[in-house]
């Protein structure tokens, strides 16, 4: 089997590294154009798959096509790649956006030869990595969720229509985005009055199976500083995604907001997440102020 996948952030990384045992993995980025290509590049390399040098290039003999890039660019993907998928070829739309965007993405694709499906990530990628679970959209779902899991990755048939697997992960979103915003914002201003302790307690007591007194806390600001330029964008698709069924998504707006304003600070101060490791709340909100 011929994979190419379309592009080579986190999430794209890993599945390229992890399916070049099983299969031949071609891939490509914008940034493969930019002042990162020789890093990407040599990365692409050391994990044993092929850099393209362009989309067409990427898709030539793939079976599968899968677009992991950010919620801003996947129906531009979807458009770009169409008049070139070949007749057989399949595009899955791995990308956190709303529904109907992924059905925008899907007309785009029948006007050709390739067909569509729609890919819900359920979880982050790391640690689980091909064991993090998909569910699969549209005509073609069982098939596809079978040949993947027999790729060893942890997908699931849920629907045979465009949209549905795409509903389910973006009112998920607006729980786990929110609660990370929430956290973010609760144990800023707590800090900043001198009582985290207590308010952690108080939360453990009210939560205890959560780790409010442990891990939570640490986890859930981390995913905001170092994933919430992307998080914010998926939450502009959860905005998307309520207002389309009429739903206002006035705290939505605002999780967007928050995810996109600690990685603002945090570049305004010139800090890189990577500086801030180990993750440590307190160390860090310490050191945005």
């Amino acid at each position: 089997m011929q994979i190419a996948i379309i592009g080579f952030g986190e999430a794209g990384q890993i599945y390229a590294h992890d399916l070049a045992s099983v299969a031949q993995v071609r891939v490509w980025d914008k940034k493969f154009c930019g002042q990162q290509a020789s890093g990407l590049r040599d990365v692409a390399q050391q994990s044993g798959v092929q850099p393209a040098d362009s989309v067409a290039e990427a898709l030539d003999g793939a079976d599968w096509v899968i677009s992991l890039v950010t919620a801003s660019n996947a129906l531009c993907v979807a458009r770009e790649v169409a008049p070139l998928l070949a007749n057989g070829q399949q595009l899955l739309d791995f990308n956190s956006v709303s529904p109907e965007t992924k059905r925008a993405a899907s007309q785009a694709i029948a006007g050709g030869a390739g067909t569509y499906l729609d890919v819900a990530v359920m979880a982050p990628v790391p640690p689980k990595r091909l064991g993090t679970p998909l569910l699969i959209g549209g005509p073609a779902a069982d098939n596809v969720a079978a040949r993947l899991n027999h790729l060893g990755i942890n997908a699931t048939a849920a629907s045979d229509r465009i949209g549905d697997v795409s509903a389910i992960k973006m009112c998920r979103s607006v729980m786990i985005k929110g609660l990370e915003a929430l956290t973010t914002e609760c144990l800023s201003a707590a800090q900043q009055y001198g009582v985290e302790e207590a308010v952690l307690a108080s939360l453990h007591a009210s939560f205890p199976a959560l780790g409010w007194n442990h891990h939570l806390p640490h986890y859930l600001i981390s995913r905001v500083a170092e994933h919430g330029v992307r998080r914010a964008e998926e939450m502009a698709e959860v905005v998307k995604t309520l207002h389309d069924v009429a739903v206002a998504g006035v705290m939505s707006q605002a999780t967007q907001q928050v995810q996109a304003d600690l990685p603002a600070r945090m570049a305004a101060l010139g800090i890189a997440y990577r500086d801030l490791s180990p993750f440590i709340w307190q160390e860090a909100l310490q050191r945005l102020r």
